[in-house]
């Protein structure tokens, strides 16, 4: 019973002691301590191991129990310290508590005397000052009266003198005056409740009225709209009449302007009635002619007449312009027929000639078109105006090196009046559109002529393969349509002209690259009858001549040339033309005729090198391997291979010089193609002798380096071979190797045997075995049981790749395709 009462005592005394989180971290914070004893997670167990860690430790027990004992006398006596420190502290602080209220209650009565006399203060500041802003609000309304009255006697003298100048036409004075009572009116705007005040506002009112239909009076008696021009030329009168038609309502202006405008091109519109031969296209010239006289008469007549601001010269100018493309478009839907390309090139250079001369001289500040508007800032498009100033030479030139620039960001236009009259043309460019394509379609004829006059480009081995000459004129050509077309239009014709470009593109493409590729009879990739006849003959296969190479690399490069020039164009197009039109610009349909171009070139002389190996590699398949009794230097089948590559590789190297990467792809495929086959006629060799499988590894690893080294074999600059390329020889050749040292490797016991074919080749499978077991000579009723063997031998799939699995049976290897190949070229030779 006790020893439970002692232990309900100490769970109640932990219990109690027990202490949070929070309160816990505030004490540490207070009192720092490194002493075990104040740790929250004391553990008296850890702690007495601390101290006596070993046995010969508790030699000094007597030692630690005394200090520890010190301790505890200690801290008894700070706690007994503490104890009665705290007997006092409550009376203490109701002392000072109580003390602390009699101070507030003191504190709180002088804020409130402090606060009385503040009011009894302000009171007094308010009487003494209570006359003073009296007299100040009476300086103000009396201020606001004596300058009110003012403005009213200046506003009276001002509208008397008003009529009365107008009366005697003093319009000098009146501009002066009018402003003045204008401003002084402003000033009664808040009193017009008043009827003096309305009826001095509406007396003004009544004489800018009556001056507004005096000075167009004045105008029309001047310029009259049926007579000719005042021979006295203008007056003083006229001229201060628009100093004050500047004042009064802008339509006031804008009328005075319309009817001299309209009077000073009267003649024109007589002189270029639709029914003149002055009108019609050719005598375009004549027109623009008359007006830089008009506008120099007019300099010497009237230029001092009206205000500098109002623009007067590039206003005719750009009345001009409306009426001229106006009449021009109504005298070209009549006579559309007439219109040939030459005359309609002659009129729009001309035109855009004009044009800028006008941009030259005047500002474009007139422009009230909603489309022919001064842009203060580069607008989102591609006009052709905002490209760099080149010249047309050094374009073509750029385009010659297949280095036609990229877009540009546009910048402000240089002439705002680009297409004010030239737009009128735009209908009708359709002539120009249909000249180019007649130009083209005779263009590509004339190449395909060339071509078959001069031939084949001649052998070249110190630049790389030369592109065909056709194709830079016919870049060059299309630039030259492209400024040309940006100079007359960015909307519909320069879609229409894309399509041409595309038209072409593919003729080109057609009969000067696909049409002159040579033709073998397994170009196509199939068999033929005459293919077949010629290998049951034991006749070579017709193979490319040098200048053929040659050709071929030179039509890839021009492909290549075009691929990477028509791209270029497709920019150039899209930033010539109106960004709401660049989605219908697409190349990509060409770009792709190019690369089929490219394709097929480099698979032809892939078909070449490899046609050339395959009677090698029959004489391979055919050699008596089981008799070959000891092992010497590389056979005469790889000698041949060797032979041919070295033949071929450096001419189509050289000849595609300054196009490596398609030289790259050509050795790739070559790898693909010529590997695989390799390996099926090796399967062939059968049956084979422990020493024939040795000198087969020792061709195999020949025909290996010789493969690495086939893209710089024969070339006085050696260099390291692309990594893609030597990933595939090396896993191709190498699986070559691997077979090779599995029918090396001896047939018993079988389970090694079947281990190191499992070990050696990844792609291990039934069909392969048993091909190596036909290849070591092995009986039908030996090789079941091995192929037995290997089914239980081989891994399991994993679960969820049944469908691959399945899959990749469906699909057949090389071998096994190359296999039905020539199981069909059999019985063709048999029905033959």
């Amino acid at each position: 019973m006790m020893e439970e009462e002692e232990l309900e005592f100490v769970e109640e005394l932990e219990a109690v002691l027990q202490l949070t989180p929070e309160v816990q971290l505030a004490i540490e914070q207070v009192f720092p301590s490194q002493d075990p004893l104040d740790q929250a997670d004391f553990n008296a167990v850890e702690y007495i191991n601390t101290l006596f860690p070993t046995e010969q430790s508790l030699a000094n027990i007597d030692d630690v129990v005394n200090k520890i004992r010190l301790k505890i006398r200690r801290l008894d006596d700070n706690i007994r310290t503490v104890v009665r420190g705290q007997t006092n502290v409550g009376q203490d602080g109701r002392q000072a508590l109580e003390e602390a209220q009699k101070a507030i209650q003191q504190l709180f009565g002088k804020i409130k005397d402090i606060k009385d006399k503040a009011e009894k203060s302000e009171q007094m500041v308010k009487e003494i000052t209570r006359d003073i802003k009296q007299l100040d609000h009476a300086k103000r309304h009396l201020t606001t009266s004596i300058t009110t009255l003012n403005h009213l006697h200046m506003l009276a003298g001002g509208v008397d003198s008003l009529e009365a100048m107008t009366r005697r036409r003093q319009y000098g004075e009146v501009a002066n005056l009018l402003q003045g009572v204008m401003n002084v009116l402003e000033h009664f705007h808040k009193y017009m409740g008043i009827p003096q005040i309305r009826q001095l506002s509406e007396r003004v009112k009544a004489a800018q009225t009556e001056l507004g239909q005096q000075i167009l009076a004045d105008f029309e008696e001047a310029f009259p709209s049926q007579g000719t021009k005042r021979p006295g030329g203008p007056s003083n009168v006229l001229r201060d009449a628009c100093l004050v038609a500047n004042i009064l309502d802008p339509r006031i202006k804008q009328e005075i302007i319309k009817k001299f405008i309209k009077q000073h091109l009267s003649e024109y519109l007589v002189l270029f009635q639709e029914n003149q031969d002055v009108a019609w296209l050719d005598k375009i010239d004549r027109r623009y002619a008359w007006v830089k006289r008009q506008l120099v008469d007019y300099e010497e007549k009237y230029g001092r007449m009206f205000p500098r601001e109002w623009c007067m010269t590039e206003r005719i100018s750009v009345e001009f312009c409306h009426v001229t493309r106006t009449e021009l478009s109504k005298i070209m839907r009549a006579r559309a027929k007439e219109i040939e390309v030459k005359l309609l090139l002659f009129a729009i250079q001309r035109t855009t000639n004009f044009e800028g001369f006008l941009a030259k001289r005047f500002s474009g500040c007139t422009l009230t078109d909603g489309t022919l508007k001064k842009l203060e800032s580069p607008p989102p498009s591609t006009n052709p105006f905002l490209e760099d100033e080149t010249t047309p030479e050094m374009e073509e030139l750029a385009l010659e090196k297949g280095e036609l620039e990229q877009p540009k960001k546009p910048k402000a236009p240089d002439n705002p009046f680009h297409g004010i009259v030239s737009k009128c043309f735009e209908p009708h460019l359709y002539v120009y559109i249909e000249s180019q394509d007649k130009n083209l379609s005779e263009l590509i004829d004339r190449f395909v002529a060339d071509f078959k006059a001069q031939g084949p480009p001649k052998p070249s081995t110190e630049d790389g393969g030369a592109v065909l000459p056709s194709c830079a004129d016919l870049f060059v050509y299309y630039k030259k349509c492209l400024v040309q077309c940006s100079q007359l239009s960015t909307g519909e014709p320069m879609v229409a002209l894309t399509t041409i470009f595309q038209k072409h593109l593919r003729e080109y493409a057609c009969k000067i690259l696909s049409g002159n590729l040579p033709k073998t009879s397994s170009s196509s990739g199939g068999l033929t009858i005459s293919s077949l006849l010629k290998e049951k003959e034991g006749s070579e296969v017709a193979r490319f001549t040098l200048e053929e190479l040659c050709l071929i690399c030179s039509i890839l490069s021009t492909a290549e040339y075009c691929l990477a020039t028509t791209q270029q164009l497709e920019e150039k197009l899209k930033e010539k033309v109106d960004v709401s039109l660049t989605e219908r610009i697409n190349l990509t349909g060409e770009m792709d005729t190019f690369s089929t171009v490219i394709s097929s070139s480099i698979q032809l002389l892939v078909q070449d090198l490899d046609a050339a190996c395959d009677p090698a590699l029959i004489a391979m398949s055919k050699m008596p391997w089981q008799n070959v009794e000891h092992v010497g230097d590389q056979s005469p089948y790889v000698t041949s291979v060797i032979l041919h590559i070295k033949q071929n590789v450096p001419i189509i190297r050289d000849n595609l010089a300054s196009t490596r990467k398609y030289f790259t792809q050509f050795c790739i495929k070559f790898a693909n193609s010529f590997i695989p086959k390799f390996i099926t006629h090796l399967f062939k060799c059968k049956p084979i002798s422990m020493v024939g499988a040795e000198q087969l590894l020792l061709d195999t690893h020949s025909l290996k380096m010789v493969l690495l080294d086939l893209p710089s074999i024969g070339s006085q600059v050696v260099r390291k071979a692309p990594a893609s390329y030597t990933k595939i020889v090396v896993k191709g050749m190498t699986r070559a190797e691997m077979i090779l040292k599995v029918v090396m490797a001896p047939h018993e016991p079988l389970v090694v045997f079947v281990d190191n074919y499992i070990k050696l080749l990844t792609d291990c499978n039934s069909e392969t075995f048993q091909k190596i077991l036909d290849m070591k000579g092995l009986k039908r009723s030996e090789q079941s049981s091995m192929l037995e063997l290997l089914r239980q031998r081989l891994p399991a799939p994993p679960s969820g790749t049944e469908g691959s699995s399945t899959l990749s049976l469906m699909a057949p290897t090389p071998e096994q395709e190359s296999s039905r190949i020539r199981k069909l070229e059999k019985l063709i030779k048999k029905r033959l």
